[in-house]
């Protein structure tokens, strides 16, 4: 039923190279309509991260929510001060630092595992937002992906890369992490993107941030709703 979930609960999974790492996985309550994997900030999987699944399973899609910090540091929860911030960039540098594949393999395990439910769509914020960006074009078995304020997207780099699912990208046009300039290039490199920008900052989306922005994370959630009920299910 559309609205209640089962109890979260931690799962580990097992990346093709035999790396375990857990996953918060939110179930609905009745059968799965598809799944979300929710791709997290650079905070680690925390109660808002945990929220954001649970948001997703009462909508009615198994949502499983991995640790992608596991492979430098295992059970990551941070908050949103300073302190918290320069922690979770130093984290996500060493991650970003792994050889190849690298998270990307722990991503890959966590689609597998969530396709029982059906398809997959793919939705990450913050470095999750990139993360998700590069899902969408190196890993197998998803229908849909779901980029908010991916810091690094709108870089050549990356604006070279080819999805391989539809993509729908929400931006916020006062993000002094992402300038908009990159983000109206990147929307002309990818016309098939389906791209957002909103008069908003970066985080917008989470409502334990200062920069919280509750219009703009309705109106983001609606549309990335609507996108995955036409792709996922």
């Amino acid at each position: 039923m559309k609205g209640t979930i089962q109890m979260g609960q931690l799962i580990e999974l097992t990346s093709a190279d035999g790396f375990r790492f857990p996953a918060y996985m939110a179930e609905p309550a009745g059968k799965a309509r598809g799944a979300v994997v929710v791709l997290q900030e650079i905070f680690g999987v925390n109660s808002h991260i945990r929220s954001v699944a649970d948001s997703y399973a009462a909508e009615g899609y198994l949502a499983v929510a991995p640790a992608t910090f596991h492979r430098v540091k295992q059970g990551v929860e941070l908050g949103y001060t300073g302190e918290d911030m320069n922690a979770g960039i130093a984290l996500k540098s060493a991650v970003e630092a792994l050889p190849a594949p690298g998270v990307m393999a722990d991503i890959q395990a966590a689609v597998n595992d969530a396709a029982r439910a059906g398809k997959v769509g793919v939705v990450g914020y913050c470095w999750g937002g990139l993360l998700t960006w590069r899902t969408a074009c190196l890993v197998s078995g998803v229908s849909a992906a779901v980029p908010y304020y991916g810091g690094g997207v709108t870089t050549p780099e990356e604006t070279a890369r080819k999805p391989k699912c539809p993509v729908m990208a929400h931006f916020g046009e006062r993000d002094h992490w992402i300038p908009m300039d990159t983000v109206r290039a990147f929307a002309k490199a990818q016309p098939d993107c389906e791209v957002h920008v909103y008069a908003a900052d970066h985080g917008f989306n989470c409502d334990q941030r200062g920069s919280w922005d509750a219009p703009a994370a309705k109106l983001a959630r609606e549309r990335t709703l609507a996108f995955f009920s036409r792709h996922v299910g």
